[in-house]
């Protein structure tokens, strides 16, 4: 509830200094302009109002068209859109107008890790790590972590997510990741570790209970294994694994 009131209190001052630009347009300073209206076209996207968002950030260039951040905005809007020639434009002339920004070599890394150029996107989450004034390098760990388990690299993806959580120890992706690799190879104790702190901060995936009767079952915990089968067929009944467990043929 608290998040939702301090959306809407941003979002009303937002509006109130969108309106107030309106009155003043030819007074306002265009990069005032440029930014109020990027703002707003983030706030709108972030509420799944793409067209919106769209227009806002049109008007946000059209009032300054070297306003860096619009364009990083307008890359993520039109990502979602799945319009990725404009998506990659948008990013790239973002970066020319401010090439050291941490946040636009953040989502244009990961742009490019969704569309299959892993090789691509690392760079750009090695350059937003290299801002000192980056102010969630975090974000840039686990997105170079799982990107580089997408191509099947689990050993810098284990050094990527070990230093993400080092610097934000609950997050949920980081620790399912890392209890995966380490499950995959045989390291039940540390698998058991990561999983167990992924429940402590994560609400039960199929996947994450998956994953925990697996471990469990080779440690020879039946009780643990027992307690996540059971949550698995009750979260999740018409799913293949719990129809495995049913028949007893979960592997």
């Amino acid at each position: 509830m608290m998040k939702n009131l301090m959306f809407l209190l941003v979002f009303g001052v937002s509006l109130f200094m969108a309106g107030h630009v309106a009155a003043e347009e030819p007074q306002t300073d265009p990069r005032l302009r440029a930014q109020v209206h990027t703002d707003l076209g983030g706030a709108y996207f972030s509420q799944g109002q793409l067209g919106v968002a769209l227009d806002e950030l049109n008007t946000a260039i059209s009032a300054d068209s070297k306003y860096a951040p619009a364009y990083s905005m307008l890359g993520l809007v039109y990502m979602a859109l799945r319009e990725d020639s404009k998506a990659d434009e948008s990013f790239q002339r973002s970066l020319s107008l401010n090439g050291a920004d941490p946040d636009t070599h953040n989502s244009y890394g990961w742009f490019l890790c969704q569309r299959g150029k892993v090789d691509d996107s690392i760079p750009h989450f090695m350059a937003a790590l290299k801002n000192s004034l980056y102010a969630t390098p975090e974000k840039s760990y686990l997105n170079a972590g799982i990107c580089s388990r997408k191509k099947g690299n689990d050993v810098d993806a284990e050094e990527f997510l070990l230093k993400s959580i080092r610097l934000q120890p609950r997050q949920p992706q980081a620790l399912f990741n890392l209890a995966d690799i380490y499950f995959k190879r045989a390291n039940d104790s540390e698998a058991k570790k990561y999983i167990t702190q992924f429940f402590r901060v994560a609400s039960p995936t199929l996947e994450s209970l998956a994953l925990g009767i697996r471990i469990e079952r080779r440690l020879g915990n039946r009780s643990d294994e027992a307690s996540y089968a059971l949550q698995l067929r009750k979260m999740f009944p018409d799913s293949p694994e719990a129809q495995a467990l049913r028949n007893g043929k979960y592997e």
